[in-house]
Formats: C-alpha cells, sequence, structure tokens
C-alpha cells in the first residue's frame, strides 16, 4: 500500500506539523507504565516473598490484559475515533500505578493492576500507532512505523530504567517508581484533546454492527494472508519473546553471580536491550529499501539476530555469566528494534483505512504473546533445566528463521481488498 495513502476522513484534513507528538506522548508514558514493572520482579521475590512461577505470573496478568487492549480498542476506534479511546487508555495506565502503589502488600492488587496496565499498553499501541500514521500523512516510508515503534520503546526503557534505580537506591522501593509515572501520565490526557481527530464516529458508514464490524477489522486481507501467515505470524511472538528471554529470564539465571546488585542488574539489563532496539530501528527501513518489494530482508535479519540471542541464552544458562547475559541482551534488542518496525510496516501495507488499527492490534497482540514465554518457562523449570528448554527455544527459533525466508517470497500486497 503505498505511504502516500491519506487515511483522514472525507472532507480529509491536514493535520499541523507536529500533531503527532501529544499521541507520541502518550504512547511514551504508557509504555514507562508497562516496563517499569519487570526491572522489579527480583524486588517483588525478595522485599514481598513472592514465588519466581507468581512474579513471572505478573507478567502473565500484563499479557491477558493486554488482549482486549489490543483486539477491542484498535476497530473500535476505526468506527469511534482516536481521540477517546487514547485518552481512556492514558487514565488507565495512570490508574494502575495507583492500583500498583499503594496496592503492592497484596498478590490480588498486583495482578489487577498489572491487567489495567496491559490494557492501557494495549490501547496506546494499536490506536497510538494508529494515529501517529495518520498524522504523518505525506511523510517519506517507515517513518511514521519508526515514530510509533521508537517512541513506545523509549518508554519502554526509561520507565524500566528509572524504576529499577529507584527501588536499588530510592525510598519506598515499591511505591516510588508508581508515584513517578502518576505524575508524568496526568498531563498527557489533557493534551490529546486538542490533536486533531482522524476518524469520526461512524467513519466506516452505515449497514454494519459493530460487532461485525471489529470482526471484519481483524481479518487480514485476502491478498495478503499468505505472506502474513509465513512473514508477520512467525516472527511477531518473537519481538517480545526476545525482550522476555533478555530482561526476564536472564537475570534470574545469573542472580547469585550479582549478589546484592541483582536489582540493579536487571534494571540495566532491561535499558541495555531496549536501548538497543531503539539505536538499530532505522536500520530495518534501510534494509527495506535495499531489498526491494516483496523482498522482507528486515524480517529475515531479524530472525537470523533472534536465532543468534536465543543460542547465547541457551549457552548462558549453562554457564550463569553476567557478561554473556549482556551480549545476548544486545543481540535481542537489536532482534527486537528490527522485528517491530519490519512487522509495523508489512501490516501497514496490508492494511486499508478502515481497518489499520484494528491489524495494528493483531500484531502486536501476536507480538506480546511472546512476553509468555517467561511463564512457560518457569512452570516446565520443575522438569527440566533452562539449559534444555532454552535450547528448544533456539531450535524453534531456527524453525521460524526458515519460514520468514520462505514467506518473503511472497509478493508484498498492493491493496486491501478483502474479499
Amino acid at each position: 500500500m503505498p505511504e502516500t495513502q491519506r487515511v483522514l476522513d472525507p472532507p480529509a484534513l491536514v493535520p499541523r506539523s507536529g500533531a503527532w507528538r501529544p499521541v507520541a506522548a502518550a504512547m511514551f508514558v504508557c509504555g514507562w507504565g508497562g516496563n517499569q514493572f519487570t526491572p522489579l520482579l527480583l524486588m517483588y521475590r525478595r522485599l514481598g516473598g513472592y514465588s519466581e512461577l507468581s512474579v513471572d505470573a505478573f507478567l502473565g496478568a500484563y499479557v491477558i490484559g493486554l488482549v482486549p487492549g489490543l483486539l477491542l480498542a484498535g476497530p473500535v476506534s476505526d468506527r469511534r475515533g482516536r481521540r477517546p479511546v487514547l485518552v481512556a487508555g492514558t487514565v488507565a495506565s495512570a490508574v494502575a500505578s495507583l492500583v500498583l502503589g499503594f496496592g503492592a502488600s497484596g498478590a490480588w492488587a498486583i495482578y489487577t493492576g498489572r491487567l489495567i496496565t496491559g490494557v492501557a499498553v494495549g490501547i496506546a499501541m494499536s490506536v497510538g500507532s494508529s494515529w501517529v500514521k495518520e498524522l504523518s500523512a505525506g511523510a517519506d516510508t517507515g517513518l511514521a512505523a519508526r515514530r510509533a515503534a521508537l517512541c513506545q520503546t523509549a518508554g519502554f526503557a526509561l520507565g524500566a530504567g528509572v524504576a529499577g534505580a529507584l527501588a536499588q537506591w530510592g525510598p519506598w522501593p515499591m511505591v516510588t517508581p508508581y508515584v513517578v509515572h502518576l505524575l508524568i501520565a496526568a498531563a498527557v490526557p489533557a493534551v490529546l484533546l486538542r490533536v486533531p481527530e482522524t476518524r469520526a464516529a461512524g467513519a466506516p458508514g452505515p449497514g454494519r454492527g459493530l460487532l461485525s464490524g471489529l470482526a471484519d477489522d481483524l481479518r487480514v486481507p485476502r491478498p495478503a494472508r499468505r505472506r502474513f501467515r509465513l512473514v508477520v505470524l512467525p516472527m511477531a511472538p518473537w519481538v517480545f519473546g526476545a525482550a522476555g528471554l533478555a530482561y526476564a529470564v536472564m537475570p534470574q539465571l545469573v542472580q547469585t553471580r550479582v549478589g546484592h546488585w541483582g536489582l540493579a542488574y536487571a534494571t540495566a539489563l532491561t535499558v541495555l536491550t531496549l536501548g538497543t532496539g531503539a539505536a538499530v530501528q532505522p536500520v530495518a527501513k534501510r534494509l527495506q529499501r535495499t531489498a526491494g518489494p516483496g523482498q522482507g530482508r528486515a524480517s529475515v535479519v531479524a530472525m537470523a539476530v533472534m536465532l543468534l540471542g536465543a543460542v547465547l541464552c541457551a549457552v548462558n544458562a549453562a554457564l550463569g555469566s553476567p557478561w554473556l547475559a549482556a551480549v545476548a541482551a544486545v543481540a535481542l534488542g537489536a532482534a527486537y528494534g528490527i522485528a517491530v518496525v519490519s512487522g509495523l510496516l508489512e501490516i501497514q501495507r496490508m492494511a486499508g483505512a478502515e481497518d489499520l488499527a484494528g491489524l495494528t492490534g493483531l500484531y502486536y497482540a501476536l507480538a506480546y504473546s511472546g512476553f509468555l514465554l517467561p511463564t512457560v518457562l518457569a512452570t516446565l523449570s520443575h522438569w527440566l533445566s533452562y539449559p534444555v528448554m532454552l535450547s528448544a527455544v533456539a531450535l524453534v527459533a531456527l524453525c521460524c528463521l526458515a519460514l520468514v525466508v520462505r514467506g518473503t517470497r511472497a509478493a508484498v500486497p498492493t491493496g486491501p481488498a478483502r474479499h
């Protein structure tokens, strides 16, 4: 789909320069709220007395909250407008920090807070990514995808970095990180009210019920289905599967080597992973451009680097080296950064104006399914060792790489025809 295609409702609006920035700010603060919890896993184990399986289950509650946020918010915003949905998501992100900060002594409060956080991040990623693209109409190819991916990655990285530092060295470690996020999130909903709306309520036209319209928005266009199955589907879960390996699994495997610096180390590993991911995101566009139409070189490179990171994790599961874990985090962060942008570019080519947010949400739902990987590994660890399990993970990554290589030979869809 040509990047010059306009997605604003007729009569066409020309968004003012920089109109996308408040939307990016909303994605940033929701990303901050979503990932501030990750480096605190060791804190909850030490100060809260929760088991490894329990803290990984907190991550699972987050993913469960993401599902409705990703799959429903985008199609609803296609029909009811971007602004009210994203405002609600940003408010939910602040409420989640309120629940987590002042209910940290009980597991159910943590589950509830993480569930709400997941809904907020799901809204921000599906609706925010689409709104940024629409407000960037006329920009060069791939710019909107990079803007959206960079904003959410920056939020993930800074949220984890600040929360981990405050938990390691600040007062009230189970409260202060959430208060900081609450303060930065408070002003964003009001700023969003001034952003031009790009999807007026009822824009798709009469004749379709809401539920049938939602189903239509989550359906991959027929010309794109083969490429979706062979490129997007096998790559998407590795986007956050890589993140989960890097900063949820690796810190636990080396915690005996880092001692009382475990929380600071987990924070550093998270920031290193996401910082690398942010730094390499422009590479995805250059790979896409140099490859030519239909080649999908960025997706192949992403999965190749992902395989390298998975192999390094499997080796380090036996060695337990903090330094090798850092190297693996760099590889996995690079794979994450290239994969998230190339996946967005694939989806934006497949989608039309009527279903952009819906398909973006579907893509992110697939991507976030990979964040369940640490919980799966923690559950299986009662029967299998981490070297064995991570070797199996690397083997699955190899199979997915083979599928993506095959799938990149499928033609890039030229339009969003659905029948």
